[in-house]
């Protein structure tokens, strides 16, 4: 199986807010069978996004690679 040319990140936790390496990302709620439709956010310009879905606020943080996140956890790897 191919691996995720865009980085997919879940909140299946319930964090208040996940810091993400990369500005443009799929959020997929939580874990599947929980998850939502999977939607892309672009940041563009800015340091921060809601998924529409699941209200999760992720914060761009450059410290971090494009395929990692803070909490660890909220990282989807199939």
């Amino acid at each position: 199986m191919a691996e995720n040319v865009v980085p997919h990140f879940h909140n299946t936790g319930g964090v208040e807010a996940i810091s993400v390496g990369a500005s443009e990302f799929m959020c997929i709620g939580a874990l599947p069978s929980f998850d939502h439709p999977h939607v892309f956010l672009d940041m563009g310009d800015e340091h921060e996004i809601i998924c529409p879905y699941c209200s999760t606020l992720y914060k761009l943080d450059r410290s971090l690679s494009p395929k990692q996140a803070r909490p660890a956890e909220a990282v989807y790897q199939e």
